[in-house]
């Protein structure tokens, strides 16, 4: 599981203490391992990586390997989903780190398949601003919010080869 870039953007200092460490913990390899080994573990089987995460990006990537591969030598379906969801998770757990007592929880998934993937995949999402404004509205009004995120993958070549739509629900606990 390597990562290659993990940034953050100028916005990191107005994060909460809570979002600031979450940054902190998933550019720690290791600590990225454990997070997934506990939450996630087909991301450790899949070889999911963060390669980029900040507050208005996120970007994760999906090898082509035998474990990601179907019978007809691509990614499997399943597998780019979870690398799209991650992305637009990653951002939509930033935004709710230290606003109350929020949950988060997939409503809805769609998917587009564009190109065989059979690299590498980068899975991007650049809607942090429009999440955290989300997240937000939910605390301030009380009432579920919901927000349907993309999340485009890209081959090593930097074409599409799928889009996933993610839609997240939050709403801050009692």
């Amino acid at each position: 599981m390597s990562q290659e870039t993990i940034a953050t953007s100028s916005s990191y200092s107005e994060l909460t203490p809570a979002a600031q460490k979450y940054l902190r913990d998933i550019r720690s390899s290791w600590k990225l391992r454990l997070y997934f080994l506990k939450n996630l573990p087909s991301a450790i089987w899949w070889g999911f990586g963060v390669k980029h995460a900040a507050p208005d990006r996120a970007e994760a990537t999906i090898p082509f390997n035998w474990r990601t591969q179907n019978p007809f030598k691509s990614i499997y379906f399943a597998a780019q989903c979870g690398a799209g969801e991650l992305s637009t998770g990653i951002l939509a757990n930033l935004a709710r780190m230290g606003q109350g007592n929020i949950s988060m929880l997939v409503l809805d998934q769609k998917a587009e398949f564009v190109k065989k993937a059979n690299t590498l995949i980068t899975f991007s999402c650049d809607e942090g601003p429009q999440v955290f404004e989300t997240v937000r509205r939910a605390v301030e009004t009380g009432e579920p919010q919901t927000i349907t995120m993309t999340s485009t993958g890209r081959n090593t070549s930097g074409e599409v080869v799928s889009r996933i739509y993610i839609t997240w629900t939050f709403k801050l606990r009692k």
